[in-house]
């Protein structure tokens, strides 16, 4: 920096100080320009008190403006409602409470919502996972009637219905029931608190309403289901023959998952008025539109039904089934648009009735309604088998012994017996036909391939002469047959059996495992049942021991039939109830040990010997024989002498 620059900033550092002293302010005009401060800062003041006043008129303006627009929503939002629901208004608006009706079976739950059935629960069961039984709740189901009034569409599940009585819960009570006669009526005992009635009312002014009447008594599986109209001729269309009910369902899963398990049997069910029982297709999803009158329609599981049936019949039915297989908690979803009679009357009553319970043949039965016919029991002559032998001889036992592996023991014996005779016929018979192996081996080398027809009448002519009936062996299986089939029906569909344990068997109802694979058998599963596996292994012993007393020479690709069969119904079986192998197991060694007994009993070198002794003695032809031997000579075949 030289000197000339040090010299300037000198002059002007001295300037600023000389300037800042002449112009200093007095006295005088410093205590002006703090009155001047102290007016300004009261002005201030003054502006701030008058805005905050105006904010505080401006919040209670915008108050009293905001209470007066709210009594105008509330009487907007009432002329909506009036619009939209007509005389239904006051009803659309409410709160959800929930009432219950309850005897020793079932608890129904009620919603003032709707006024409908929100939930049902069957006291006496569990679900596989040891839960409360649901068969429908509410979340996952529609109830209720649709129709139309004052031109207005109306959906009685979005309106709020008045209860005729606001106790909380009603619980039905009586004496106790023995095992076996649950839900049965005619053990039922009369008395002051043996039945209860709960009424939900959807008002629609003074003195008009629409009413479901619920009512239940105690020991049974049945709720009645009444809906009376009140007044409401000049309110629902008059036009309209019928009003719409709509029930929904999602159908919980009960049983443990098995593809011959709860999936093959769950769908709707359905009863003509004047025709027979009827059902969609099991196994997959199904609609279906019934004109015809139709007397009751069911929600059928395995072992559980929901069904709402009429006092007379409904005109019509739409039925839909959405089977979801893959579903871990629910079999699928049941829906059901039932007509109901309306002629537009002041007053007008339409009684139902439902049924919520176990698919229990005899507690089905005994309505008198054709409900039993829900349950697979087989066809023709193997249904009867069950309904005069198999049902009665398994409720009789059922009344003295708890333990359903024991019943099926005494069953096996008593079916065993009841066929003993015929059994041992036909082991005789066999004994017969193969003291005649040595004869049968001559014809068959002397005849060949070449001359069946000659062979077969030899062989008769043998049998004829010998006093053996080559038929009689199949007497037994001709009665027997029809058992085992119907065997194959009614173990898993009875439910006695559900949640019933033996061994190691925790429900004989669906299948046992002793084995739990990482893999999956095509056709057989991933798991192994050891009744099964017995099963198998018995039958084939015994398939063994009889064809010992059988020919099957003449047949050979027979023998190799009778081994590949127990095989193929171990992969049949491996899935089914376990009740089911286990009763096969026991028949099995029932057999086996009959045919011990029969080759003590039965001395085959006596049979021979009388046999011998039949071939002596001189044969009159029978009318069948001498037919037989028209035809032959017919075909240019020279008849056996």
């Amino acid at each position: 920096m030289d000197r000339n620059t040090i010299l300037g900033a000198v002059l002007i550092f001295s300037i600023l100080i000389g300037f800042s002293y002449f112009n200093k302010p007095s006295e005088k005009q410093l205590a002006a320009a703090k009155h001047q401060r102290d007016s300004i800062a009261l002005v201030r003041a003054d502006q701030e008190k008058k805005v905050l006043s105006e904010k505080k008129l401006e919040e209670t303006q915008t108050v009293l403006s905001a209470s007066t627009n709210a009594d105008s929503l509330v009487s907007g939002a009432n002329q909506v409602l009036k619009e939209k629901f007509g005389v239904f208004a006051e009803a659309s608006v409410g709160k959800e409470k929930f009432y219950s009706i309850e005897n020793n079976l079932v608890k129904v739950t009620l919603s003032n919502k709707g006024g409908r059935i929100y939930s049902v629960e069957l006291k006496n069961f569990k679900t596989f996972e040891g839960k409360p039984l649901i068969l429908f709740e509410g979340t996952t189901s529609k109830f209720g009637m649709n129709f139309f009034a004052q031109n207005r569409s109306i959906e009685t599940e979005s309106f709020y219905f008045v209860p005729s009585d606001s106790t909380p819960s009603q619980v039905i009570t009586g004496p106790e029931v023995k095992i076996g006669r649950e839900g049965m009526e005619k053990f039922n005992t009369g008395g002051a608190n043996s039945s209860k009635t709960v009424s939900m009312r959807l008002m629609a002014g003074d003195g008009k309403y629409l009413e479901y009447k619920y009512s239940l008594s105690y020991n049974s599986y049945l709720v009645g289901f009444e809906v009376n109209t009140k007044n409401l001729s000049n309110v629902i269309t008059t036009n309209s023959n019928y009003l719409n009910f709509n029930w929904k369902i999602d159908v919980p899963r009960q049983e443990r998952k098995s593809k011959m398990g709860e999936d093959n049997y769950s769908t709707i069910y359905y009863k003509f008025q004047d025709d027979d029982v009827e059902k969609l297709s099991t196994g997959k999803s199904g609609t279906e539109s019934l004109r015809t009158k139709t007397k009751w329609v069911s929600f059928k599981q395995l072992f559980f039904a929901s069904t709402l049936i009429a006092d007379d019949a409904f005109p019509t039915v739409d039925i839909k089934t959405e089977l979801t297989k893959e579903d871990p908690r629910y079999v699928g979803k049941f829906n059901a648009d039932v007509a109901i009679p309306y002629e537009g009357k002041d007053s007008e009553t339409i009684k139902m009735k439902f049924y919520f319970g176990p698919s229990h043949y005899t507690t089905l039965k005994q309505y008198d309604l054709s409900m039993e016919k829900q349950i697979n029991l087989g066809y023709v002559v193997v249904r009867q088998v069950n309904q005069w032998i198999i049902i009665p001889t398994f409720n009789f036992l059922r009344r003295f012994i708890s333990n359903f592996g024991i019943i099926i023991l005494l069953l096996t014996v008593f079916i065993k017996l009841l066929i003993f005779p015929f059994t041992y016929k036909s082991y005789h018979s066999q004994a017969k036909m193969k003291a005649l192996k040595p004869e049968i081996d001559e014809i068959n080398a002397k005849f060949g391939k070449d001359k069946p027809m000659e062979k077969q009448q030899a062989t008769m002519a043998l049998y004829k002469k010998a006093g053996v009936n080559p038929m009689g062996g199949c007497l037994p299986m001709l009665f027997q047959f029809p058992v085992l089939i119907a065997m194959f029906f009614f173990f898993p569909t009875s439910i006695e059996l559900r949640q019933q344990s033996f061994l190691w068997a925790t429900d004989l109802s669906t299948f046992d495992s002793i084995w739990n694979m990482p893999f999956t058998i095509p056709f057989y599963g991933s798991h192994v049942s050891l009744f099964c596996l017995l099963m198998t292994i018995t039958t084939i012993i015994s398939t063994y021991m009889n064809s010992q007393t059988q020919n099957t020479e003449a047949m050979p690709g027979m023998k190799t039939m009778m081994y590949i069969m127990p095989v193929m119904f171990l992969f049949i079986l491996n899935s089914y109830a376990s009740g089911l192998s286990y009763y096969y197991f026991l028949a099995n060694v029932f057999t086996i040990g009959q045919i011990y007994v029969f080759r003590m009993l039965i001395d085959e070198d006596k049979i021979r010997a009388q046999i011998m002794i039949n071939k002596k003695k001189p044969v009159v032809k029978s009318k069948f024989q001498q037919k037989l031997e028209e035809m032959s000579k017919q075909q240019g075949v020279k008849p056996r002498k």
